[in-house]
């Protein structure tokens, strides 16, 4: 069924059907880049040495947040699709097995960050001051990725369910905190201990424990999904390989995806404590750049994964081209207003002159990085995967990433010895690689599938 973009059909009701959903995941994603924000300046505040090691460090929990992300969006592409044909049990069967894959994984990374700190710092950069100040973070919130590791998983599947809100509350509710007990504990306010960038790991484990005990007392009133543990653990072998036909494509898709991002914060780390400095504030503004095309991604996979369940494949069809030109004209508009205001961020920074000259070329590079960026999210994470067809994505990551991408970056930095700046707007073209065969794929359509037994 190949699709033609030139006419995009908007039925009656899409705009305000997609707003319900986007507009509480755009609130829970800004509350969370606020959080990034505030850990930034505050730890920017301690000093850059502080700062960068945060940055560094962070690399564990960002690593297993792209995991999460890559549950999560397994869990959808089930999820949402048994939820528009009716089938509750199976939604609660598909966390069961989401639980038994994310527990054991994240009680790992826990035990690494509290008894491995060191071997885990090394892996990022080889500066010994860097390492010592990440070794102490890293204890601080090793048991932030255990509670993250259960949390996430409930929240992904109520969103498939259409309670967005909730997860924007829960989320919302724990970010704030995170924000505030970073301010008391980082700078000792209060009468608390000033523990810098211990504080802020702190602060981050106590607010994610939160969150986990507001997922359980929901968990135990909600009647939307049977959540006894013989239901939800008690799963058919049909279920799990259907997740491993279509949802576990998309796992490792996100794994690869996210370890090769990671490469670009080993290279860099390698290249000097400025230009990681400089990278952690520019993340900052990218993320806020993209939490209008990153939400409406994830509203999208939710609601073309129902029109699927429903068997409404027209449909389905003609609401994600709209969704596809809404994620290019935000993800424009808020290119545009990155460019406004790029000039003013250096000046707000605490940073090294040399730091802030990269910075100021950096934002102008997010500038054109962040529209691919959203628009390949909507269609590999969103779109394909809501058809059950993350295997195409998977593959067009990998190769576009680890083929490409993450070679380009260590030739450039350790063979070719090229100035960091150009390292990085070489590691910056990777977005561009596989728009072209994304969206021959995404036109022809055969993406578009009802999965549901």
């Amino acid at each position: 069924m190949y699709r033609s973009m030139l006419r995009i059909k908007v039925r009656k009701g899409f705009y305000p059907e997609v707003f319900a959903l986007v507009l509480p995941i755009i609130l829970q994603n800004l509350i969370s880049t606020a959080v990034g924000t505030a850990d930034v300046v505050m730890l920017g505040m301690v000093g850059q040495t502080a700062l960068s090691a945060s940055s560094l460090a962070g690399q564990v929990a960002f690593i297993l947040s792209i995991f999460f992300f890559g549950m999560q969006s397994a869990i959808t592409i089930l999820a949402a699709q048994y939820w528009g044909k009716g089938d509750r049990s199976t939604v609660s069967k598909i966390y069961g097995l989401a639980l038994l894959i994310s527990v054991p994984l994240s009680a790992a990374a826990m035990l690494l960050a509290l008894f491995c700190p060191g071997f885990l710092m090394s892996i990022w950069t080889n500066d010994a001051e860097l390492i010592a100040e990440g070794m102490h973070y890293l204890r601080f919130v090793a048991l932030s990725y255990l509670f993250m590791g259960i949390s996430q998983m409930y929240l992904s599947v109520m969103k498939s369910c259409e309670r967005v809100l909730l997860s924007t509350l829960v989320s919302g509710s724990t970010l704030l905190l995170n924000i505030l007990l970073n301010a008391v504990l980082i700078f000792g306010l209060f009468g608390a201990p000033v523990m810098g960038i211990r504080g802020a790991a702190l602060a981050t484990s106590i607010a994610r424990g939160l969150e986990l005990l507001i997922c359980v007392l929901d968990m135990l009133r909600q009647k939307l999904l049977p959540m006894h543990p013989r239901i939800i653990f008690r799963i058919p072998k049909t279920l799990v390989l259907d997740f491993i036909r279509y949802s576990v494509p998309a796992l490792v898709n996100d794994i690869a995806w996210g370890v090769a991002y990671s490469m670009y914060s080993v290279i860099m780390g390698h290249l000097g404590s400025d230009i990681v400095a400089a990278n952690s504030v520019v993340t900052v503004c990218r993320n806020l750049c993209t939490t209008i095309g990153f939400s409406l991604s994830a509203a999208s996979s939710i609601l073309i994964g129902k029109e699927l369940g429903e068997n409404n494949i027209e449909q389905a069809g003609n609401d994600a081209d709209a969704i596809l030109m809404l994620s290019f004209l935000s993800s424009a508009a808020t290119g545009l207003i990155l460019f406004l205001v790029s000039p003013v961020i250096p000046d707000l920074t605490r940073l090294t002159e040399t730091a802030r000259g990269y910075l100021r070329i950096m934002l102008y590079i997010n500038v054109f990085y962040q529209i691919p960026q959203v628009v390949n999210t909507v269609i590999i994470s969103s779109l394909f995967r809501a058809g059950g067809d993350s295997r195409y994505g998977m593959i067009l990551d990998i190769l576009s990433m680890w083929a490409y991408a993450v070679p380009l970056g260590l030739i450039s930095a350790f063979v070719l010895k090229l100035p960091p700046i150009w390292v990085y707007f070489l590691l910056c073209t990777d977005e561009y690689v596989k728009l072209l065969p994304e969206f021959i794929h995404y036109r022809s359509g055969r993406w578009l599938r009802n999965l549901t037994r």
